[in-house]
């Protein structure tokens, strides 16, 4: 399955593809390696199955929530840019709310969950604003944003016009909506998963991927990408 990052870099004409972390050595380092972690984020207890976590429910409101993750973001992204980064993609979230693992606990399964799809759009709006900071205090990088939300928004309006049947359903998985537990090992999928949106609980299909990939290189609507799409950023 081609992920949204490997899109983008095939978008961009790059020949391959920058080795993992886990297995650079030497020089290999200084061209370049994916960090990418399987539900790695801002904040280092994210992901974690073992160990102290901060309850989210118990220690912030949406909003305060949203506006520590905006500050360790700055924080990491200026530490990026100290180390030489000039040119920065934000992404911005998706609808979790709508991915089968939310509606696999809604009330009747097919209805987006607002409750999170209202904290995801707390974070962009703030990422957004973060964007503009970037660009002001540090004039000689460029900060784009890319409105995931918006993009997978047209996917659930408007599912047959991306070529789109099934929205609510991840193409492979168990339970309700295929969203209750990830696709597990030996597990056959869906035979039409070009039709899905989603592959399983939480991760849209390569359909997708490459929808949000191209959307966000060249940008199909002026709110798919802030202020400028990748295309125009990697001209600069």
């Amino acid at each position: 399955m081609v992920p949204f990052p490997i899109s983008v870099a095939e978008l961009l004409g790059f020949n391959g593809y920058i080795p993992p972390y886990a297995n650079a050595r030497g020089r290999t380092i200084l061209n370049g390696v994916n960090y990418a972690s399987a539900a790695a984020g801002i904040r280092d207890e994210t992901g974690r199955q073992l160990g102290a976590r901060i309850s989210f429910g118990g220690q912030f409101t949406p909003e305060q929530y949203a506006s520590v993750l905006i500050q360790q973001y700055s924080r990491n992204l200026r530490e990026v840019y100290n180390y030489g980064a000039r040119k920065f993609v934000l992404n911005g979230i998706g609808q979790i709310g709508c991915s089968p693992n939310a509606l696999a606990n809604s009330r009747d399964g097919s209805t987006c969950v607002e409750r999170i799809n209202s904290a995801n759009r707390l974070f962009n709006s703030q990422l957004i604003s973060l964007v503009d900071t970037l660009n002001r205090d540090l004039p000689d990088a460029k900060f784009i944003y890319i409105n995931n939300y918006g993009i997978f928004q047209d996917f659930i309006t408007n599912p047959r016009s991306f070529g789109f049947t099934v929205t609510n359903a991840g193409c492979c998985g168990v339970g309700r909506n295929n969203g209750q537990i990830t696709c597990l090992p030996g597990q056959r999928p869906c035979q039409n998963r070009n039709e899905h949106v989603f592959w399983d609980a939480f991760h849209p299909t390569e359909a997708a991927n490459v929808i949000v990939g191209r959307r966000s290189y060249n940008a199909q609507s002026r709110s798919d990408a802030y202020p400028m799409d990748i295309n125009q950023l990697a001209q600069l």
